[in-house]
């Protein structure tokens, strides 16, 4: 009677293995749902699993982007051919950035979700300043390397690497093959080390799952209700401004790229980190799309810093719920700053769990509007920032694919 038991639970053990790490992921997240709706708060416990798993990812980040890029940008046969790939990519994220903006205004002036708020919360002591332009630069260009590394400064981080690709392809044949042999071998070190990781990320998943749900369950049937369904609203629009781009401009079948690329957004959803996200992204690319390596080990670190579409939508909707709930009303001439300031702004989140809400602050107090209304945000900022970074993710792998899709050309 035992033998047969066992049979069936070493079947059942076989064919979960034998799943595709989505849907591995996928399983994990409902049952993590569900624990959280059953136990409620109770299911917080889990919580520090899910937090093992973003620093096992984020203990990869630095050094897979840092190799992963350096072996792409040597594997191009010019810088020529590099200048030509970073202006694609930033023209195609000032767009999507501007229309993200746009987006969030609409939304936001359309259902009004701050009429009637009569909220406080806890007002941080301080708070930093809107930066200019020439100070956005200069943060772009660490002072030291290693504290760049050390602090995960993406933007850094990318540019330090982009200019050592730079001067490696500047080398003489004699000294450049070997460097580029080793980036290659060290690149797919690293890779390793991730897929190591992903073995663990359907449980991280599903216990940070768990927590949010347990911790958030009820919070979007309360009077925030309308402010989250309005940027769930932006989200889902920006999404579908992105598969609208790929099949368009590439011919990308969009049920075919939303296949492929669903462990990046379970991850994504679950972290609420761009930068942990990252290495999943890297993977997925890899080995799911197929996209060109030279391409994708730029575009998506490059990205994952400068490209926050999802956290624009928070960014303009913080503002325009704290503007709607204490009653001011802006001119044309106002919501036009707010979308450049707000493209500014954006890239300054740093990529980690609920970056964006300090630099939302810092939006609101820019226009003079009372920050202890856009503080309640905080109580809830977690559910908006799964669909933000998810959004982010997604649309660093669209821009990924159209940028290939030319360079191929």
């Amino acid at each position: 009677m035992i033998e047969p038991a066992e049979e069936k639970k070493t079947g059942l053990y076989q064919r979960y293995r034998k799943l595709s790490i989505g849907v591995k992921i996928l399983i994990f997240l409902v049952i993590g749902i569900i624990i959280g709706l059953i136990f409620r708060e109770d299911a917080l416990i889990l919580e520090p699993i899910g937090e093992l798993f973003i620093r096992l990812l984020m203990m990869a980040a630095i050094p897979l982007i840092f190799f992963n890029l350096l072996a792409g940008l040597t594997s191009l046969s010019s810088i020529k051919d590099l200048g030509r790939l970073g202006l694609r990519i930033t023209l195609y994220y000032m767009f999507t950035t501007i229309a993200a903006l746009i987006f969030g205004t609409i939304i936001m002036l359309i259902i009004k979700p701050g009429e009637g708020m009569q909220m406080t919360g806890i007002v941080p002591e301080q708070l930093g300043e809107v930066p200019e332009a020439a100070q956005v630069i200069l943060e772009l260009v660490p002072d030291n390397i290693f504290n760049a590394l050390s602090n995960a400064a993406m933007a850094q981080v990318v540019l330090f690497t982009v200019f050592l690709g730079i001067a490696t392809m500047l080398l003489s044949e004699e000294y450049r093959r070997p460097l580029q042999k080793g980036y290659d071998i060290l690149a797919r070190l690293f890779r390793e080390l991730v897929n190591l990781i992903l073995i663990f990320s359907p449980v991280g998943i599903g216990a940070l799952a768990a927590a949010t749900v347990g911790k958030y369950g009820t919070a979007i049937f309360g009077p925030l209700a309308y402010f989250i369904g309005g940027v769930w609203i932006a989200d889902f629009l920006m999404v579908a401004v992105y598969l609208i781009l790929l099949l368009t401009i590439t011919g990308y079948s969009p049920l075919k790229f939303l296949n492929q690329t669903a462990p990046l957004y379970a991850t994504a959803a679950a972290t609420c980190s761009s930068l942990a996200s990252l290495v999943v992204s890297l993977d997925v690319a890899e080995k799911r799309v197929k996209l060109p390596r030279s391409i994708y080990t730029f575009t998506l670190p490059f990205g994952s810093q400068m490209n926050k579409d999802g956290t624009s939508i928070m960014l303009i909707s913080v503002l325009l719920f704290t503007s709607q709930a204490v009653g001011v009303e802006f001119s044309t001439g106002s919501l036009v700053s707010m979308v450049l300031i707000g493209l500014l702004l954006s890239t300054g989140s740093g990529g980690i769990p609920g970056g964006g809400l300090v630099v939302a602050l810092i939006f609101v107090e820019a226009f003079n509007l009372p920050l202890e209304i856009a503080i309640i945000v905080g109580g809830i900022y977690r559910l908006i920032d799964m669909g933000g970074t998810v959004v982010n993710c997604m649309g660093d792998m669209v821009g990924t694919i159209i940028v290939s899709h030319f360079e191929k050309r």
